[in-house]
């Protein structure tokens, strides 16, 4: 498993991209659409809701459980990825590319967030 090294990540297992105009792109890893299998459901933040770093805001429901949602960052909620709503499984075939989940404008971040390889020596334990 090869997680990006531009991104950043939590120890609840979200990515966060570099904030683009204060706008970062949150997701889940790889690592974790693995632990969930196959997701059939999504519940994403809405649109304009506010969100704080290392709280719930939404969850991803699979075959095997139901997970809550960790924000990584704490902003607004810009975007949420629709074609995720319409097709949950975009979290385990695309995790770092159509699978993104939220776009949030940051305007807290914790000084906690792990690079790639930080996350890599999280995640194995």
């Amino acid at each position: 498993m090869s997680n990006p090294q531009q991104l950043r990540y939590s120890k609840e297992h979200e990515w966060l991209s570099t904030a683009e105009d204060g706008v970062a792109t949150v997701g889940i890893t790889e690592f974790a659409a693995n632990a969930l299998g196959d997701v059939v459901y999504a519940q994403l933040p809405e649109v304009g809701s506010t969100v704080t770093a290392g709280d719930t805001c939404g969850e991803l429901e699979s075959t095997k459980s139901v997970s809550d949602l960790y924000s990584p960052v704490t902003g607004e909620i810009t975007e949420v990825n629709e074609d995720v709503t319409n097709d949950p499984s975009l979290v385990n075939s695309a995790p770092f590319e159509g699978g993104w989940l939220f776009k949030v404008r940051v305007t807290e971040e914790p000084s906690d967030l792990l690079s790639a390889d930080e996350y890599d020596a999280h995640s194995a334990g």
